[in-house]
């Protein structure tokens, strides 16, 4: 009974997880059949909490199934991503211009700048997560202010 309650749990989580995200992120039909299966296993875990199971041994896997759970989920969406291409738009003063084009070309990051009177705007195209920190660390050092829009492309 104990080893049963501690495995359901840890799928209940999983489960409620992924329900969770296919809520937010997938069409009706996905997320529907995603929240009846977890909401089915539910009712089941529901049947376990009332067994003979002393109240800190369920406290401690629910708390435990969670930890581990929402990490794996999390850890493997994170890695089922797609790199996305962002562009990050910026302004500068036009002293700081060619400062900032210099450190962008070494860091290898796409972009291009207008100038506008005592200013520089620049765009930047960054292809993946650690591009964009890199940039966010650059623009910082510049006391530059930017804003974040992702690109879609659907197919090519």
């Amino acid at each position: 009974m104990f080893m049963s309650y501690v495995i359901f749990n840890v799928i209940n989580v999983v489960i409620q997880t992924i329900k969770s995200i296919a809520t937010i992120r997938c069409g009706k039909t996905i997320a529907a059949i995603v929240n009846a299966v977890a909401f089915g296993l539910y009712t089941y875990i529901v049947i376990l909490m009332n067994s003979d199971i002393p109240l800190w041994f369920k406290i401690g896997t629910v708390a435990i199934a969670n930890l581990i759970g929402v990490w794996v989920v999390k850890f493997f969406e994170e890695k089922m991503e797609k790199e996305k291409l962002w562009k990050v738009e910026t302004t500068v003063s036009a002293s700081d211009k060619s400062d900032l084009e210099f450190t962008a070309e070494q860091m290898n990051i796409p972009f291009n700048a207008v100038d506008a009177n005592k200013w520089a705007i620049f765009n930047f195209y960054c292809a993946s997560k650690e591009q964009t920190a890199l940039l966010k660390s650059i623009l910082g050092q510049f006391s530059a202010k930017y804003f974040v829009s992702e690109t879609k492309v659907d197919s090519l």
